[in-house]
């Protein structure tokens, strides 16, 4: 089933939240606990807050506080972007949504209101926002007074769009559509070819849901109320300015206008009253009187007299930028509007077959993970149960600037390894802000005649003296792996100065393999823009026999399930199935029957090659049955050489995100970084090692 619905919009006026209120009626019918959220607001919360936000909560009861509804604001979003980081404003939203997700059994997110000066990147962003949220779309158009090829061209064109990105549709929903055009508008856009599985409803133009009532009027001019108080309700469904005199007034008064004329033309106030209590003229909404100006007394008390009053309001703006302002004002369904309200429900049941629509959502499911989604869940869970994690490389720079992050963001309790007052200093130098540090000096530590004897009973039948134990415990990687060892710290994370050698030799031999059978290998993350794929073994092992390769195979299934990616394991080679031979190719098809044969729960190819492990396409010509080709996530390399070429070529070519190496057979985690590494794969790593130890807990 399907967890969330993103509802977003071709253009500006497009009605979506009148839409937004029927969707919500129908999910609420259907399902128990329904969220709403919006991941950019407009207004300033500490000033006003989001219409719609208040909208959905009142009117279907919801508990979740209104700052857990909203992502970030307008103004903070324009912000990061203009400082080039888009990349946190996804974040942000990515966790208020899933903060959300823990109230909720499904979420309705109300997309954007485009209020960007280019609609490009308001498309971009709602596109980024709904992949990294992984929601199934439903898209709003906006018909009104527009010619039928150019809304059918814009649907056309934001549906390919929206595809092409990799997102899932459910239908579309064309609103404010003139009656007659109803049917025609449906069919033009069901001509086109990858729109023919989707649903396609038309809801007809209501003027009064796109009209502001006298309420809204009133808090956009900043107006005085004088009169009408309880007529605050009635919706300007026109305007017109009242300067001239009344015989050419009197005609232009159709039902619902508003009368915008200066506070000193008693004539006119009183005219339009007067019309009020005629059988034969149309009714006003209200009188707006402008210039600062007032009626006198004798015209105030005249105006008392009327029993049936409409709203009369004041404002200091003159008649020319009242009536600017009038025209600008966009209409909301405010939650005290019971008739906005009954009206948007009663045409979103009366034009779209709820039962439909409804299933269609509900079962819908995006099978999105793009790498921001995946480096959060991972944090995420790293968070839930807090680890220590030794870093060795203490004074260098990009390990303190992540340490900075791992702290403040409470992902992980973080030690240093090195010099105490060389650290110090660099931490103030960099201006970074985390409290107080675990700080090892290894020289000095108490614990250094306990790590000498360990290392000295580990490998004295190599020949090792305890002097020489206690030098090469002094190493840090040493002395880290030690801690990891020892239990005094959860994990470890190092390689960003040090070869990947200097790195996991002491876990090697110090920590060990879970199983003398097992080897130790290593699994990369590989985060496309749409999936996550685990490669395995890419660092370690540089020819591995059947027997290994089935362990690898095994052990990266294990380590792939434990963050959150469904294990379908691909045996790589070059060649699928049963039509080549070769010693490298019945290694590969051994080690997939070993597979099996220990794992008979695991969903296993091989031999195969990878573009029919990927490839849907290729796969129904290669491999036609099989549960695994084209759909495969776990991706085994038969040799070091192939996998190691193979990662780094999908990561340059495609722009892929790799996370990695991590080290999987150990009997506690120990992980390397590149030491090419940015501050973000120090912290990505820290969290998979914090993961790890959860796992190896249990």
């Amino acid at each position: 089933m399907a967890n969330g619905l993103y509802i977003t919009a071709t253009e500006p006026g497009s009605g979506k939240s009148a839409v937004a209120l029927g969707v919500m009626e129908m999910l609420c019918r259907k399902l128990d606990c329904v969220g709403f959220f919006r991941p950019i607001i407009i207004p300033d919360p500490k000033k006003t807050k989001d219409p719609d936000i208040l909208l959905m909560a009142a009117q279907f009861n919801l508990n979740l506080p209104y700052e857990k509804m909203y992502g970030i604001t307008q103004t903070e979003a324009e912000r990061l972007m203009a400082l080039g980081k888009k990349g946190e404003v996804i974040e942000r939203i990515i966790e208020k949504y899933n903060e959300a997700q823990k109230h909720c059994n499904f979420i309705l997110c109300e997309g954007t209101d485009f209020v960007s000066s280019v609609a490009g990147v308001e498309f971009d962003i709602n596109a980024s926002i709904i992949k990294n949220l992984s929601c199934p779309v439903l898209l709003v158009a906006n018909a009104y007074q527009k010619p039928l090829e150019d809304v059918s061209r814009l649907i056309s064109l934001t549906l390919e769009s929206l595809v092409a990105k990799g997102c899932k549709i459910v239908g579309t929903i064309i609103n404010r559509v003139t009656s007659s055009t109803e049917d025609d508008i449906i069919h033009r856009i069901q001509a086109a070819g990858f729109v023919r599985k989707q649903l396609i409803y038309a809801i007809p133009d209501e003027m009064v849901l796109a009209k502001p009532t006298l309420t809204e009027v009133a808090k956009a001019l900043n107006a005085d109320i004088l009169c009408g108080h309880k007529q605050m309700y009635r919706h300007a469904r026109s305007f017109t300015v009242a300067a001239m005199q009344l015989r050419n007034l009197l005609p232009r008064i159709v039902h619902g206008t508003l009368i915008i004329t200066p506070g000193d033309r008693a004539d006119i106030i009183v005219a339009c009253l007067a019309a009020l209590s005629s059988s034969s003229m149309e009714k006003i909404s209200g009188i707006i009187l402008t210039g600062g100006l007032k009626p006198e007394k004798p015209i105030w008390d005249l105006i008392q007299g009327f029993s049936d009053m409409v709203p009369v309001l004041s404002v200091e703006a003159d008649t020319f930028q009242t009536t600017v302002q009038v025209e600008k004002i966009q209409a909301d369904i405010s939650p005290k509007d019971q008739r906005k309200i009954t009206r948007a429900m009663a045409l979103f049941e009366q034009h779209i077959n709820i039962e439909k629509l409804g299933e269609k959502v509900i079962t819908t499911q995006s099978t999105i993970m793009t790498p921001k989604m995946f480096e959060f869940k991972v944090i995420q869970r790293a968070k839930s149960h807090r680890k220590r994690i030794v870093l060795p490389e203490g004074s260098e720079d990009r390990i303190l600037m992540a340490a900075e992050t791992l702290v403040r963001r409470e992902i992980v309790d973080i030690t240093l390894l090195g010099n105490k007052k060389k650290i110090r200093q660099k931490i103030a130098k960099l201006g970074l802000r985390m409290g107080e540090l675990e700080i090892i000096e290894p020289l000095t530590s108490p614990n250094l005649d306990l790590y000498t004897d360990t290392y000295f009973e580990l490998r004295k039948h190599k020949g090792i003296t305890r002097e020489n134990a206690r030098d090469l415990v002094c190493d840090v990687n040493f002395f880290g792996t030690m801690m990891v060892h020892h239990g005094h710290v959860d994990g470890m994370v190092s390689g960003a100065v040090h070869s990947t050698a200097a790195t996991i030799k002491p876990a090697f031999e110090i920590i060990k393999a879970k199983q003398k059978s097992t080897p130790v290998s290593s699994l990369f993350f590989m985060c496309l823009w749409d999936r996550v794929l685990a490669y395995g073994d890419c660092a370690v092992n540089p020819d591995p026999d059947a027997g290994q390769l089935a362990e690898i195979a095994i052990t990266s299934a294990e380590t792939a399930a434990m963050f959150g990616v469904e294990p379908r394991i691909a045996m790589l080679s070059y060649s699928t199935g049963s039509s080549g031979k070769g010693k490298d190719v019945e290694k590969v098809r051994e080690a997939t029957e070993l597979v099996r044969k220990k794992q008979p729960d695991l969903l296993v190819e091989g031999p195969i090659q990878y573009d029919a492990a990927i490839e849907p396409n290729v796969a129904k010509t290669k491999m036609p049955n099989s549960q695994v080709a084209g759909k495969a996530t776990v991706f085994i390399f038969p040799d070091l050489n192939t996998g190691n070429n193979t990662y780094k070529a999908v990561q340059r070519s495609s722009g892929a995100v790799a996370i990695g190496p991590v080290l999987q057979g150990l009997n506690k985690p120990v992980n390397d970084l590149s030491r090419g590494c940015m501050v973000a794969d120090i912290v990505n790593t820290v969290a998979i090692t914090a993961v790890q130890a959860q796992g190896s807990e249990k």
